[in-house]
């Protein structure tokens, strides 16, 4: 199944964002057979991110929750808010990567 998760940060945490982005990076790249798409959300260009967003194929919406828990950004206290929303993806059999 397809999940989109979204993540609001804490805005008071920006440095905490900033100490650990490299293991969050990290840790998302060995995921990348499970989180298919992942990035920050912005207001405008080039701003403070004040979230982020993945596309995760997972067998349950379990197993996303078990997935962002793990998350370094998760565990250091930056992400104020999650949401996991099912997926319904139009053209299922076309795969494409953004």
């Amino acid at each position: 199944m397809l999940f989109v998760v979204r993540f609001t940060d804490d805005a008071e945490k920006q440095a905490v964002r900033e100490e650990n982005l490299q293991s969050h990076i990290e840790w998302l790249g060995a995921r990348q057979d499970t989180i298919l798409i992942a990035g920050s959300l912005r207001h405008e260009v080039n701003t403070r991110p004040i979230g982020g967003l993945w596309l995760v194929e997972a067998a349950s919406k379990e197993d996303v929750e078990a997935l962002y828990k793990s998350d370094p950004f998760w565990l250091c206290g930056l992400r104020k808010d999650v949401e996991i929303l099912h997926w319904s993806k139009a053209f299922p059999e076309l795969r494409v990567m953004v």
